[in-house]
């Protein structure tokens, strides 16, 4: 492998890696090449059944290629990057070529020093307010690419989109395929991917909304009765979209992180189409919506396995 900057790529790559993805399947590759690496969905690692349309794959691939920015920045080095660069691969999501010397900023500082520290936090979150300030950070993220991001308490949406996120979990509890699915990527402790038992959290018992439960615990707690709860929408739809909205999605997620706030994913509405159809009539027509995640005060957890560079990395053409 030719690098014209091999330290400053090993680490971009390892920061790529973090990247938040349905069930931790980690649907990526990376092409690397002299200074360029590409972005590349990995197709065997698309979940058939929860993400048949590969939507959720291509929002994990954005956020991996927004890591991998945000640390060639803190390594010195520019970026520039191209999105959706070959109309005969459709799996080549982006290419980023490795540019100049660069002086990081001290917002790409901050939020690459936020990339390890970010994980989905599955368990009851505290009863600590989000303050005003904190809201509108995470918002302006989402809104720097190109996003939006709705607070659905601050519209009175929250109970509506509830009620949408507990029967769109009842559908999946019933679907035999789902679960089966689900089961496969639920991992016993030493897996390189997959969610582990200790990061699935407790099931719920109480709350607004149910997060989803990994794992084979019996274990019940009660979740937080007022939620933060946002919707990330995006002005239109399709690959190039859905590779934006996951770059406002890390962006957002490595926001709330450096001020001390955790997240998970209220994924369940998004993987039912008819679901994902109410959601947008509530909106309105305008907002194609590509992610729900809750927002608050998390007590400790811990961030779930990647696999290595190596595994995922291959010589690019």
């Amino acid at each position: 492998m030719i690098l014209t900057e091999a330290p400053a790529v090993t680490a971009a790559l390892e920061a790529a890696v973090r990247a938040p993805s349905p069930h931790n399947t980690q649907p990526w590759l990376f092409e690397v090449g002299p200074d360029v690496i590409g972005v590349v969905l990995d197709e065997d690692r698309v979940l058939t059944v929860c993400d048949p349309d590969r939507r959720e794959a291509r929002l994990s691939c954005g956020a991996a290629l927004l890591n991998l920015e945000l640390a060639l920045a803190v390594a010195g080095r520019s970026c520039d990057v191209e999105l959706l660069p070959s109309k005969n691969r459709p799996e080549l999501l982006a290419r980023a070529g490795i540019g100049a010397r660069h002086r990081a900023t001290a917002t790409e500082r901050r939020l690459a020093a936020s990339i390890r520290a970010r994980y989905s936090n599955r368990r009851p979150f505290a009863s600590t307010p989000v303050p005003a300030g904190a809201r509108h950070a995470v918002r302006q993220a989402a809104r720097e690419e190109g996003a939006k991001l709705i607070l659905l308490d601050e519209i009175g949406l929250l109970e509506a989109v509830a009620g949408l996120i507990r029967r769109a979990d009842h559908l999946q509890t019933l679907d035999e395929g789902f679960q089966t699915e689900l089961r496969a990527w639920t991992k016993g402790n030493g897996s390189h991917d997959g969610v582990p038992a200790y990061a699935g959290g407790p099931r719920p018992s109480g709350g607004l909304l149910p997060v989803r439960h990994h794992g084979e615990s019996d274990q019940v707690r009660e979740f937080e009765r007022d939620p933060v709860v946002a919707v990330l929408t995006t002005p239109t739809d399709g690959p190039l979209a859905q590779v934006r909205a996951g770059r406002a999605m890390q962006r957002a997620l490595l926001t709330a992180t450096s001020l001390g706030l955790s997240a998970s994913f209220y994924s369940q509405p998004m993987e039912i189409p008819a679901a994902r159809t109410v959601l947008r009539s509530l909106l309105g027509e305008n907002e194609h919506p590509q992610v729900i995640f809750r927002v608050g005060y998390g007590f400790p957890g811990t961030t779930t396995p990647r696999r290595g560079v190596e595994e995922v990395t291959r010589t690019g053409p």
